[in-house]
């Protein structure tokens, strides 16, 4: 791939098919990573409203949310969330890659992109990312990407059925000197 060429482009609702195939293909890959989700989820439907959400979220200026490409396919997500304004001038980061797609430079490549996004076109000041203690593989994506971990948060989100201490990793825009 060369390097002006994307991965990722913004969510559009003729996704929402395509989210459906790779999660349900990847629901036990996934499963250890994120919260424990509804069965409607994994639905066309369910992702018909993922798909909306994200769309208004992107609207209404809070976040962007864009999916994974390889090869014509959609493979993952990633996404800019909970986008504030004011003093702060920061977002929070979250991505994910299907399984058979894992280990090829996708995730780290896609988070490049939305950070480059958060930074140019948003002009926000810092992006935040949280992993779990034991996701080295997503500690690599961020830290290629450039981020610091700054710190610790202990039962931070409920990943998995429970709540999990995760490392905080933080890039700040780079422009801003």
């Amino acid at each position: 791939m060369t390097p002006t060429a994307h991965v990722t482009r913004p969510v559009d609702l003729d996704d929402a098919a395509a989210l459906v195939d790779v999660l349900n293909a990847n629901r036990a890959f996934l499963a250890p990573w994120d919260p424990v989700r509804d069965g409607s989820y994994f639905t066309l439907e369910g992702q018909r409203e993922v798909v909306r959400d994200a769309m208004a979220q992107q609207r209404d200026g809070v976040g962007r949310v864009h999916v994974i490409v390889d090869d014509g396919c959609v493979v993952g997500r990633v996404a800019l969330s909970g986008i504030v304004r004011g003093a702060l001038q920061s977002c929070a980061l979250s991505y994910w890659v299907a399984a058979e797609h894992n280990g090829r430079g996708l995730a780290t490549m896609a988070v490049g992109e939305l950070v480059d996004i958060a930074f140019t076109e948003l002009g926000l000041h810092r992006v935040q990312a949280e992993t779990l203690l034991h996701n080295a593989a997503s500690q690599r994506v961020l830290e290629r990407n450039g981020f610091v971990r700054f710190g610790l948060a202990p039962r931070y989100l409920k990943i998995a059925g429970a709540w999990q201490d995760h490392a905080m990793y933080q890039l700040l825009n780079p422009a801003e000197g």
